[in-house]
């Protein structure tokens, strides 16, 4: 597992059309919805990269949002939390074998957390 590495960038938008419009435009990103995840399209570079998507902008969720991968979403959220951090949103599901976080630093900066496989 690749520990502290950027592995996926959340944007919200306010039209999901027009985001994905903007993106693709300015980046030559292809975005495209993968089965199970409707209504979230994900990018991929002009590289191949990708990790990441456009999600409705909501109360909470107005900035990009950065997801780090971690061994462990509750040894890391404990970590935080001893460390002055906070949690947004507590651990969840994504698939079967990856879950996600969101925690807040003691600045209130929100940082997603990413624990599993990456492949979707």
């Amino acid at each position: 597992m690749a520990h502290g590495d950027i592995t996926h960038i959340d944007i919200p938008v306010s039209d999901l059309a027009k985001g994905a419009a903007f993106y693709s435009t300015l980046f030559g990103w292809q975005l495209a919805e993968m089965p199970g995840f409707e209504g979230y399209p994900m990018w991929q570079a002009p590289n191949g990269i990708s990790g990441g998507g456009l999600a409705p902008r909501s109360e909470g969720f107005t900035q990009p949002r950065s997801y780090v991968e971690v061994d462990s979403i509750d040894d890391t959220i404990a970590q935080a939390e001893a460390a002055g951090g906070s949690v947004a949103l507590p651990k969840d599901n994504i698939t079967e074998t990856s879950w996600w976080a969101v925690i807040v630093d003691p600045d209130g900066n929100h940082i997603g957390l990413f624990e599993g496989t990456t492949g979707l």
